[in-house]
């Protein structure tokens, strides 16, 4: 069973001037199926423990495990492969290209590394069916709405079955409703994946979905 650990996790940035602490002493275990909801004021290091956890970022000290790898040991090619194969990405910006359909936008992940197969193409018919889009799979990113557009997002973050699954605020440029189906999504559909979901938002009823909330308070992590 997949499992993200993190243990006394440290991020500091240095320059000539000054030594800037945001993250310090940093615990976390969340097992697959379970998601974990991250809130706290704005600068307080939500993001950047979101990037440390999805490999974009490196921790100054402690430990990240997922599935039993620390994937910092890994080689630039292998960490690469890694993250494309183990974790999925939600951002506020649903960064779809334009100039790809519905169904290529969520085959995107696939794209990196070879033609996708049949295998993959139908997953993602079927990721696009469950997010409500199969009459729109064919059309472009500048024909759907926002809350359209994030739901092609979601589904494309879940395209390679990732064990762990990655949201910073994503609900950040939705009205009401849209913030309401979006959150549905985000924690239905990992979970019936079996992935782990971390979600990092300023919305206390989106934080309030998540079975684990917590908050960064003082640069660590503590019951929310």
């Amino acid at each position: 069973m997949p499992k993200l650990v993190v243990k006394g996790l440290c991020r500091e940035f240095i320059s000539p001037a000054e030594t800037l602490s945001v993250l310090r002493d940093v615990d976390l275990e969340v097992s697959s199926g379970e998601n974990l909801s991250i809130v706290g004021p704005s600068g307080c290091g939500k993001s950047t423990l979101l990037y440390i956890l999805g490999t974009l970022d490196r921790p100054t000290a402690g430990q990240v495990e997922l599935d039993g790898v620390n994937p910092f040991s890994l080689s630039a090619k292998l960490l690469a492969e890694f993250r494309n194969q183990s974790i999925g990405f939600v951002f506020q910006d649903h960064h779809l290209l334009p100039q790809l359909s519905v169904t290529e936008n969520v085959l995107l992940p696939a794209l990196a590394t070879e033609n996708p197969s049949s295998e993959l193409v139908e997953r993602a018919d079927a990721l696009v069916r469950d997010i409500g889009l199969s009459q729109r799979k064919d059309h472009l990113p500048g024909q759907l709405s926002g809350g359209e557009r994030q739901r092609v997002a979601v589904a494309r973050a879940l395209l390679n079955r990732p064990k762990l699954l990655l949201a910073d605020e994503p609900t950040g440029n939705l009205d009401a409703d849209n913030t309401q189906r979006i959150t549905e999504l985000l924690f239905d559909l990992p979970r019936r994946e079996g992935a782990i979901l971390a979600v990092v938002t300023h919305s206390d009823w989106v934080a309030s979905q998540a079975s684990k909330q917590m908050r960064l308070e003082d640069h660590r992590l503590v019951p929310g």
